[in-house]
């Protein structure tokens, strides 16, 4: 692997071992698609698209914190959602993370995600300079 590539993994936050929860390659960072777990645990939030929307952003928060940059510097955010008649819970908590200037994003339907979650996310930042 080469130097320039680093991966990232927080200790407190749950993971498979085949993921990472994010690689850094060069000016950006790559967030592995994340779910709306506590702690290093993989139980979900209760409450459904909503709270683990929310609970889905303040994990990449923490990933992203781990390499150097933070919700500001995202560029580019996939959201996938098993049941899109949710999409306005997700979006109200969407933008009580991103404000009324969100990154660029898609939402995607899909039948299903890893631990019956109702929502999983990824996205890629811009790492500030000197991080």
């Amino acid at each position: 692997m080469s130097d320039a590539i680093q991966k990232i993994n927080l200790p407190d936050l749950g993971r498979l071992p085949a993921f990472c929860h994010a690689t850094v390659a060069g000016d950006f960072i790559y967030v592995s698609g994340t779910l709306g777990t506590e702690g290093e645990t993989f139980r979900l939030v209760e409450g459904g698209t909503g709270p683990q929307t929310a609970q889905t952003l303040d994990n990449i928060r923490r990933i992203l914190e781990g390499a150097g940059a933070g919700l500001s510097d995202v560029v580019k955010v996939n959201v996938f959602l098993t049941d899109l008649s949710t999409f306005a819970e997700m979006n109200e908590a969407y933008l009580a993370v991103f404000g009324d200037d969100p990154p660029a994003r898609i939402t995607v339907g899909c039948a299903a995600l890893a631990l019956d979650a109702a929502v999983e996310i990824d996205c890629v930042a811009y790492r500030p300079q000197g991080a």
